[in-house]
C-alpha cells in the first residue's frame, strides 16, 4: 500500500493516527504551497484589476473553476464558489423560500446532515409549506418504498445524501432522482462525504443541484462549491447582493449578472479556489478508483477488527455499504470517554451526533464514536486504533 502520509506536512511533526476525514481533512503540501504562493506573487482583487497581480489572480481563480468543473462533469459556468457546502444548500433554500407557497412540499431524508436538514425546514416555516422526511431502514439505506409514499405531485424539492456522515452508506441518486423529476420535484445532493472518495459526474446522477465542500478534499477551508443545471440556476433568486453579481445599477432598479457571477457577491474566496484546484490536481493525479479502492480495503479491514468486540453496535447495520466512515457504540461505554482516552494515546476520531440528530434517534442512540478514513490512512492507522480501543475498554471491566 503506497504511503501518501509522505504529502502531508502534518504528519511528519505530529505523532497522530487521524480518523476524522469526515469531519475535515488533512491539507498535501502542494495544497499549502499553492496558498502561500497565491498570497506571495499572484495576490489581488479579481475581475475588474487591470494590473499583472489583478491579471493573474483573475485567471488563476477561473482556471480553478474549470477545473472544478471538469472534476465533476459539469460547465464552468454552473459552478458557483462559496465558502462550503452548508452555504451552497443555503443559497439554494434561501432561493425556495421565496418560491415555495403553502401546500407546496419539501422531502428530505432522517439520515441528512442538519446542513441541507434545517434550511429546508425553515424555509418552510417561512413560505408555509410543508417539511416532510422520509425513513431509513436498518441498513442505514433509503427507505424506498417510504420515499415513494411521502413523495407527491406538492414536492417542489427533494433533498439527498450522497453518502451519510453517520452511516457511511451511499444512497442509489440516480434511482430517487428519477423518482423525485417524475413527480415534478427538483432535487438537491449533499456530496460533502462523496466527492473525496468516489469519483462523481453530476450529469449521469442527474440531480438538479450539487454541493460539497473544500476542506473535506484536501482543500482550504473557506471554499465550497454548488453546482446546478443551468435552468434552475437561472430560475432561482440570488442569495447575496453586492459588487461583482450586477449587470447594471440604476436608481430605479438592478439587474444581475450571468451565472456565475449572480451568485458571487463581494470579493469571492479565490486565493481558497485556487487551493481547491490544487487539491483536485492532487486527488486526480492518485486517480479516484484507487482512492476508493484503497479506502474500501481499509474500511473492510477496520470492520473486521471492530466486529470482535463485544457488545459494540454499529450505526447502520449491513457493515458491506459502508464506505470510509464507521460508527458505533459499545454498551457501557460512553463514546465521549472512548474519544478520550483514544486522544491519550494520540488517536483521533469524532463524538458526537455529527449534526445529525434524527438519524441517531432513529438508532435509538444520542451520540456515537465515528472512524472515517482518508487517502493517508494504510493498515498501520487501523491496527493502532484498535489496539487503542481495547486498551480503552478494558479500563471500563
Amino acid at each position: 500500500m503506497i504511503d501518501y502520509k509522505k504529502d502531508f506536512p502534518v504528519f511528519q511533526n505530529e505523532n497522530t493516527v487521524f480518523l476524522d476525514s469526515a469531519a475535515s481533512t488533512q491539507k498535501p503540501k502542494c495544497v499549502l504551497d499553492t496558498l502561500y504562493q497565491m498570497y506571495a506573487s499572484s495576490y489581488a482583487n479579481v475581475h475588474r484589476g487591470s494590473c499583472t497581480l489583478a491579471n493573474r489572480a483573475t485567471e488563476r481563480y477561473e482556471q480553478a473553476r474549470l477545473t472544478v468543473a471538469s472534476f465533476i462533469h459539469a460547465p464552468a459556468k454552473q459552478i458557483i464558489f462559496t465558502k462550503g457546502a452548508t452555504e451552497s444548500i443555503n443559497l439554494v433554500a434561501s432561493g425556495y423560500a421565496k418560491r415555495l407557497k403553502k401546500g407546496d412540499e419539501v422531502l428530505v431524508s432522517v439520515a441528512a446532515h442538519h446542513a441541507n436538514f434545517v434550511p429546508w425546514q425553515q424555509a418552510c416555516l417561512e413560505s408555509g409549506a410543508t417539511f416532510k422526511t422520509f425513513q431509513i431502514l436498518p441498513s442505514g439505506e433509503a427507505d424506498t418504498a417510504d420515499f415513494e409514499r411521502q413523495l407527491s405531485s406538492h414536492t417542489k424539492m427533494v433533498a439527498l445524501t450522497h453518502i451519510s456522515n453517520v452511516s457511511g452508506v451511499e444512497n442509489n441518486i440516480c434511482d430517487l432522482t428519477k423518482k423525485a423529476h417524475a413527480a415534478g420535484a427538483e432535487v438537491l445532493v449533499d456530496g460533502a462525504q462523496s466527492v473525496a472518495h468516489q469519483a462523481v459526474d453530476v450529469s449521469a446522477l442527474n440531480c438538479d443541484y450539487f454541493a460539497f465542500s473544500g476542506h473535506k478534499l484536501y482543500g482550504p477551508t473557506g471554499i465550497g462549491v454548488l453546482y446546478g443545471k443551468e435552468a434552475a440556476l437561472k430560475a432561482l433568486p440570488p442569495y447575496q447582493f453586492g459588487g461583482d453579481m450586477i449587470q447594471e445599477v440604476s436608481i430605479e432598479k438592478t439587474t444581475f449578472a450571468d451565472l456565475p457571477n449572480k451568485f458571487e457577491a463581494g470579493t469571492p474566496p479565490f486565493v481558497q479556489a485556487v487551493g481547491l484546484a490544487a487539491a483536485v490536481d492532487y486527488v486526480n493525479q492518485i486517480g479516484m478508483t484507487q482512492i476508493a479502492q484503497r479506502e474500501k480495503e481499509l474500511t473492510q479491514l477496520l470492520i473486521r477488527q471492530l466486529q470482535e468486540i463485544e457488545n459494540i453496535t454499529f450505526i447502520g447495520t449491513d457493515l458491506s455499504l459502508k464506505k470510509g466512515i464507521v460508527s458505533f457504540v459499545i454498551q457501557g461505554i460512553h463514546p465521549a470517554d472512548i474519544a478520550f482516552l483514544l486522544a491519550q494515546q494520540h488517536i483521533c476520531v469524532r463524538v458526537g451526533h455529527h449534526c445529525a440528530m434524527p438519524i441517531h434517534k432513529y438508532f435509538h442512540q444520542s451520540v456515537s464514536v465515528r472512524v472515517s478514513l482518508g487517502v493517508y490512512n494504510d493498515a498501520h492507522d487501523i491496527d493502532l486504533f484498535i489496539t487503542a480501543l481495547h486498551k480503552a475498554i478494558r479500563l471500563f471491566k
